[in-house]
């Protein structure tokens, strides 16, 4: 039965990732800055999360505390979003989600600044994998790209926000366990509410969609990637040993690159092939647990 269990987990999160890369492709096409596009994809999916909580019959989280940790982690998965658009307009679909997919290595800074937990050997050497992975990525693109800069940082930002979101969910559900339409209502408010400012702000004359053709995008990356994607990861993750997860979240970066090369004609030359692949695989072994950590866990 647990098996099944996490095989079903396992087919549900490479799909979520899958998905997800392929909302890229939708973000590269439509005219709206990155701050609104974040803005509605947490909206229109706040709507669906609502009606289908309704219909469920799912309740919100009684704890204040579990219901302010789902609002916060709504307000970093919405910077998360924003940034990782902006990075997309920058340096294209795959390279930004690539750099978004570090953030396995920002959740091992906050397990080991918040929760005390030790960095094995493995990790930290993942961790300078991953830099000269990036090094490899970046320097033919800073040779051609003048927005190159924003589109790293913005990248890397971005994979930032995404931790600090995961570890809400995971205090969140700490707290209270939250039905997952209810947690994603909850995070859906919080993003959408965090984006107001730096939408009018940033994205002044790039907040509405100018054609039915770009409301119909924008309907399907709220609906399709934020609803069916994002709620197959955040239902996936928690069923998942650590190791499995950051293998099968590859998907999304792997999804994107092929994307950006093949759909988008994005040159992406011999040595920054070989600076994603290093980077993937050192983003795989960042992911895994010291066995011994996973054994006193499970005692």
């Amino acid at each position: 039965m647990a098996f099944a269990s996490s095989r079903s987990a396992s087919i549900g999160l490479t799909i979520g990732c899958i998905i997800f890369g392929l909302g890229s492709l939708i973000v590269a096409h439509v005219d709206l800055g990155g701050w609104a596009m974040s803005f509605w994809r947490l909206a229109i999916s706040g709507v669906v999360f609502a009606l289908l909580a309704k219909l469920t019959r799912q309740r919100m989280p009684r704890a204040r505390r579990a219901i302010i940790f789902g609002l916060l982690s709504g307000v970093f998965l919405g910077v998360d979003l924003a940034l990782w658009h902006e990075s997309i307009y920058a340096v294209g679909p795959g390279i930004s989600t690539l750099l978004n997919s570090l953030q396995i290595f920002f959740l091992a800074a906050i397990g080991f600044l918040y929760f005390s937990e030790r960095q094995s050997i493995v990790q930290l050497l993942s961790l300078c994998l991953a830099m000269l992975g990036v090094a490899l990525i970046g320097s033919p693109e800073f040779a051609h790209n003048t927005q190159a800069t924003w589109g790293f940082i913005a990248g890397i930002l971005s994979g930032a926000m995404l931790a600090a979101s995961m570890t809400f969910i995971r205090k969140t559900h700490e707290v209270e366990p939250t039905p997952i339409f209810a947690l994603m209502l909850l995070i859906s408010i919080g993003g959408v509410l965090a984006m107001l400012v730096p939408m009018f702000m940033f994205d002044r004359g790039h907040i509405l969609p100018s054609t039915w053709s770009e409301w119909g995008w924008v309907l399907v990356y709220g609906a399709v990637m934020q609803c069916l994607a994002w709620g197959l990861i955040a239902y996936s993750i928690p069923k998942l040993s650590l190791a499995l997860t950051g293998l099968l979240l590859l998907t999304e970066p792997i999804a994107a690159l092929l994307i950006d090369y093949s759909w988008l004609d994005k040159p992406i030359n011999s040595l920054q092939w070989a600076g994603a692949l290093l980077t993937m695989f050192a983003i795989y072994l960042g992911s895994i647990k010291p066995k011994s950590r996973v054994l006193s866990a499970e005692v």
